[in-house]
């Protein structure tokens, strides 16, 4: 018995797997160490599969120096945008990090082996709490969607045009640093504000040793304002994914 196999699917369908494993390897919460390396080479062969016959028609490689000069584009492009990704979805453990630095909790940073780095205490709390309402919502679904959407833009073959990817890069660190200042500031106003008026009370009313006040009323009072800032979250989530989805489309329109 004799089997027969098709080149051009079969090829289409190791070079989108290459995109996407990628962007797997950069994008969290699959990027993380608590997903295997063997679970995450399956998910990509299998998101590739659902756009290898689509892409079977396309031009493809046809020499092995335009086949491994495919191969480093589609890594290219993988990590480019996961990068992008990864950078927006960094948000809100960032303004998780910034409430730690203000609000004194920056010292009780530890080694996380996870994420290979140091993770303070409310950084690493909501960066658990945005992947959960990352993957409640679907939004990793539309992020997902939105990768495989880039191969009707970005062929296989060839070399992409990077001209317009800088632009992008410098949006989505500006939006990163916007986006995450904006859910910290107000609570790092009112611990700004806590101090202050610690601060003035040492000085009006010595005796009372404001020092050991300080400590414990400003835990507290990071506790309070961090409780009251959930009800953000869901909603600073939906705009990370529309803005991961809007710098794709940008760089995959670059072309």
């Amino acid at each position: 018995m004799t089997i027969s196999v098709d080149g051009a699917p079969l090829m289409a369908l190791l070079l989108a797997s290459v995109r996407v494993v990628a962007w797997i390897a950069v994008v969290p919460p699959f990027s993380t160490r608590g997903i295997p390396a063997m679970a995450k080479v399956i998910l990509a062969l299998g998101l590739s599969l659902t756009v290898a016959p689509t892409l079977a028609g396309q031009a493809l490689p046809s020499t092995a120096p335009d086949l491994v000069l495919a191969v480093v584009a589609q890594a290219l492009i993988g990590l480019g945008m996961g990068f992008v990704t990864m950078l927006l979805f960094s948000v809100v453990a960032t303004a998780g990090a910034l409430v730690d630095l203000f609000g004194g909790f920056a010292l009780a940073a530890a080694f996380d082996p996870l994420s290979m780095n140091l993770n303070s205490v409310f950084g690493r709390f909501h960066q658990m709490l945005a992947t959960a309402l990352l993957l409640v919502s679907g939004g990793h679904l539309l992020v997902i969607g939105g990768l495989l959407s880039t191969f009707e833009l970005l062929p296989l073959a060839g070399w992409p045009d990077l001209d317009g990817w800088p632009d992008v890069l410098v949006t989505a660190f500006s939006m990163f640093f916007t986006i995450a200042v904006q859910i910290a500031l107000p609570m790092i106003a009112v611990l700004f504000v806590a101090d202050l008026a610690l601060a003035l009370l040492t000085k009006v009313a010595p005796q009372l040793n404001a020092l050991n006040v300080m400590f414990p009323a400003k835990i507290g009072l990071t506790l309070l304002v961090l409780g009251m800032s959930f009800p953000v979250l869901p909603d600073a989530i939906e705009r990370v994914v529309d803005l991961a989805n809007e710098a794709m489309a940008a760089m995959a329109e670059s072309r």
